[in-house]
């Protein structure tokens, strides 16, 4: 079986770049007027880099504005969403570092597209 290395998502998509037993790096696209899971993850922390536009980030119930060449670190089992108020998509790269990159770390708290 293959593994999966892009996939779409209603909210926009995103793109395996390099994934090792160390980390995983993706490419997300976020379209206009939409927004990931709030979601929280217990085996790994996430660095966010915005590489174009702006991303509404809420963090633990924080929510800030972060914009191009903006660095986001999201420590393990901090709540945590993207998104997207701008009239054009916006892109992110997502570095994973821990001991889980898979699904099953996935905690959805709240989502828009009836996965939670």
């Amino acid at each position: 079986m293959s593994k999966l290395l892009y996939d779409d998502r209603p909210w926009g998509s995103w793109e395996i770049l390099f994934e090792a037993s160390y980390c995983k790096v993706k490419k997300i696209i976020v379209k206009s007027g939409h927004r990931l899971s709030y979601q929280k993850h217990s085996r790994r922390e996430e660095l966010w880099t915005i590489v174009k536009g702006t991303g509404t980030i809420t963090l633990d119930g924080e929510i800030k504005n972060y914009h191009e060449g903006d660095v986001i670190h999201i420590p393990k089992d901090t709540a945590h969403r993207m998104e997207n108020k701008a009239d054009s998509d916006m892109v992110f790269i997502e570095i994973q570092r821990g001991s889980c990159f898979g699904e099953d770390d996935i905690v959805r708290l709240e989502d828009d597209y009836g996965r939670a």
